[in-house]
């Protein structure tokens, strides 16, 4: 029996372009109530990240692939095919790296090999969606002598930041002040770059803020105003608004604020022409309002959700959805006397003429530090099988 325990070193989140490091450890254990114990021999190993593509059937036609065909390895062949068994197609794949060849472990040996591969930075993000799903997986495989192949699947998530692709790394000229006391690796070194200005990329680009006013209305008149100072977000901040009724001349009894995205296919890829679009909804806030002069509410965009990305099938948008419900006519209330006092009562209208109207408002999400992201991920850092 031998245990391969795969660990990821900083966290099951990266950034496409990023370096993703894998400790992988082969261990003959040492039982205590063994009598016999003999060392275990492995023919190979070997490791390859790759990316699959699963799109539901009702909602995606998608054309034939020449890749998409039935799997190629029977247990007793020593092809290495990492999606093998895998839901989907294989849209994108790494070159395999052999870890070792006739590996002999005595009883309570244990060998550690390290894994490295730069994630493609053109590949598309990790999502789950309604209608489409894009998955990442470091795939293990080994294989004892005359024994079947043994796969180990690591999954992880990518974050996908447009800009990077295009950045050309200076020679002699770092982002960020490194320490001349530290030796470190060309890869490591450039990893750490890369991590550094994709941190500055997005501190920029969502660190402006100007004011933003809205009028609120609808056929009858003015409601009221909404205010918001930025439209450009990553995920974990909160989305924080505020609304002004005082100027409106159409009272407002109840509004709602919902956080939503928006999934839809691309036309040719489409099941049905015109087929809707796919929503769903992460964060909301619901308020009744009559008689109030002014409002807030702070939506948080959750670590674990995808920020806004397009590819040639799907495309996800972030959007705030609004939702008002006001009078149709005078929103006063009604005073009723006491028959024995002096005393008077205050109490609201039985019922009321209601309309109520919608709008959308599209903001921008985009990723945040893949190290705060490991923190929430449903994803373990260590994974494990025994052969």
């Amino acid at each position: 029996m031998i245990e391969v325990v795969a660990k990821l070193g900083r966290g099951p989140v990266f950034l496409a372009g990023e370096v993703l490091e894998c400790m992988i450890t082969f261990t003959n254990p040492l039982s205590a109530s063994s009598t016999s114990a003999s060392s275990e021999m492995l023919a190979w190993a070997s490791a390859q990240i790759h990316c699959q593509f699963h799109a539901s059937e009702n909602r995606v036609a998608l054309p034939p692939s020449d890749g998409s065909k039935h799997d190629v390895q029977a247990e007793n062949e020593t092809v290495f095919v990492p999606n093998r068994g895998e839901r989907g197609q294989c849209i994108l794949s790494t070159p395999p790296k052999i870890l070792f060849c006739d590996l002999r472990l005595d009883p309570g040996e244990s060998k550690s090999y390290s894994y490295c591969e730069t994630l493609p930075i053109d590949g598309p993000p990790s999502f789950r969606g309604q209608s489409v799903k894009y998955v990442y997986k470091l795939t293990i495989g080994c294989q004892r002598v005359n024994s079947p192949i043994k796969l180990l699947r690591v999954p992880f998530r990518v974050l996908v930041l447009h800009g990077l692709k295009d950045y050309q790394f200076p020679q002699d000229e770092a982002v960020a002040p490194s320490n001349p006391f530290l030796e470190e690796e060309e890869g490591l070194k450039k990893d750490s770059r890369l991590a550094d200005l994709a941190t500055e990329l997005l501190m920029v680009a969502t660190s402006r803020r100007s004011l933003h006013l809205y009028n609120i209305s609808n056929t009858r008149g003015k409601v009221g105003t909404f205010c918001i100072f930025k439209t450009v977000y990553k995920i974990g901040e909160d989305v924080i608004g505020t609304f002004n009724f005082s100027e409106g001349d159409i009272p407002c009894l109840q509004f709602s604020v919902s956080l939503q995205t928006e999934e839809s296919i691309q036309e040719e890829f489409q099941r049905r022409r015109g087929q809707p679009v796919s929503f769903s909804t992460h964060a909301r806030h619901q308020e009744s309002c009559l008689h109030t002069a002014q409002s807030s509410f702070s939506l948080p965009i959750p670590l674990s959700s995808t920020p806004g990305f397009t590819t040639n099938i799907v495309s996800l948008k972030w959007r705030l959805h609004f939702e008002f419900v006001t009078s149709g006519e005078s929103a006063g209330t009604c005073l009723v006397r006491g028959s024995q006092s002096e005393a008077i009562t205050w109490t609201g209208v039985e019922q009321m003429e209601v309309d109520t109207f919608s709008w959308d408002l599209p903001i921008k999400v985009l990723p945040t530090n893949p190290i705060l992201t490991s923190y929430v991920s449903q994803f373990s850092s260590t994974n494990s099988i025994t052969i």
